[in-house]
């Protein structure tokens, strides 16, 4: 269990995570995340990395009850960063990282699918940011990536989420395939991609992030002091321990 790198084609690492039950990641695992995907990028034999799930679904957001365990600040200010280095770390991987997303991708998933390079996702994968609901913000700046900017907000504001064939309609996923077939049609993206030139796809990718009209990390961050704001007030407290901490729901 945790975050596991193989190598299932030439040019490909293949970052997995795999903790039971809906991959709410601990702390740890953030930064293990972070780790896998930025050694997978600097390894020359690599030209595309795939990130996928085990699971029920490609990622459910932080472990609300490590929080909830930790009387201070210490767990949340540790995961703040934890999330924000995963992220960066699919964001800024110097070759391209394409998400495999099959079931439900809440919270911090949307933070690591919306700095992914291309999506390729199963025909029951749903997408949202539940934060409002959990005593938290964040991740806006990367559903911003998916959707429109209305789309995104009403998403935000309500909690509710949005399907992969309504992202595949805006442009965001690059594939919806049934969910026997989604690593397949990953691997199969990914191997079109470490086709070319290894240098040329890192320049490539250097050249994309240079001219992206967002800097994803320092957003992030910004949405983050709202976050800190929120947990100092008390008003995350008093939401979170209202959160049961069912299994995240695959319907909106």
């Amino acid at each position: 269990m945790g975050v596991s790198t193989s190598r299932p084609d030439k040019g490909i690492a293949l970052v997995t995570v795999d903790r039971p039950p809906v991959n709410a990641l601990p702390v740890r695992d953030w930064f293990a995340l972070a780790d896998a995907v930025r050694a997978a990028g600097r390894d020359p034999e690599v030209r595309c990395v795939v990130l996928a799930a085990e699971g029920r679904g490609f990622n459910a957001g932080v472990d609300i009850k490590e929080l909830q365990r930790d009387p201070g600040h210490d767990a949340l200010v540790a995961v703040n960063r934890g999330c924000a280095e995963a992220f960066a770390a699919v964001y800024e991987c110097e070759v391209p990282v394409v998400a495999a997303v099959g079931g439900f991708c809440l919270g911090g998933g949307i933070g690591l699918v919306g700095n992914a390079d291309a999506i390729v996702a199963a025909d029951d994968a749903v997408f949202g940011l539940p934060e409002l609901d959990r005593g938290a913000l964040g991740a806006a700046t990367h559903l911003a990536r998916l959707v429109p900017q209305h789309l995104m907000r009403a998403l935000y504001y309500t909690s509710r989420t949005a399907t992969a064939q309504e992202l595949h309609a805006h442009g965001s996923v690059w594939k919806v395939v049934p969910r026997p077939g989604l690593l397949a049609a990953a691997l199969e993206l990914a191997a079109e991609i470490a086709a070319k030139d290894g240098t040329l796809i890192r320049l490539a990718k250097a050249a994309i992030n240079g001219i992206d009209p967002v800097d994803v990390r320092r957003s992030y961050r910004f949405e983050q002091g709202f976050t800190f704001e929120a947990n100092l007030s008390g008003v995350a407290d008093r939401v979170r321990d209202g959160f049961g901490a069912p299994a995240p729901q695959e319907d909106a």
